[in-house]
């Protein structure tokens, strides 16, 4: 399976990700926080980091879980900065963007 290369706005919606997760983290350790959501400290930090734009929901749903975030917040405070949505890529756009 190919992986499509990330979009700007994923990218920078990871980097808010990360950042969400920072403030809320606090002065809690990275250490605890990952291990009581059951994710390992390097995932966390790279989600942190922002090197990871991409992580799986149930690893963001734990993460937030520990953080008391819902999952709404989350996705409030993540989303693109002006509020709008981004246009969904169906299979067939991913496919037509490789073969050019």
């Amino acid at each position: 399976m190919v992986r499509l290369p990330l979009t700007p706005a994923e990218v920078e919606r990871g980097q808010r990700l990360g950042a969400l997760l920072r403030r809320a983290r606090g002065a809690r350790s990275m250490l605890d926080t990952a291990l009581d959501a059951g994710v390992s400290p390097e995932t966390l930090r790279k989600i942190e980091s922002g090197r990871v734009a991409t992580p799986a929901f149930p690893t963001i749903a734990a993460i937030a879980d520990v953080l008391s975030l819902s999952l709404d917040a989350v996705w409030a405070e993540i989303k693109q900065p002006d509020g709008g949505t981004e246009p969904t890529r169906s299979g067939r756009d991913a496919r037509e963007r490789l073969a050019s």
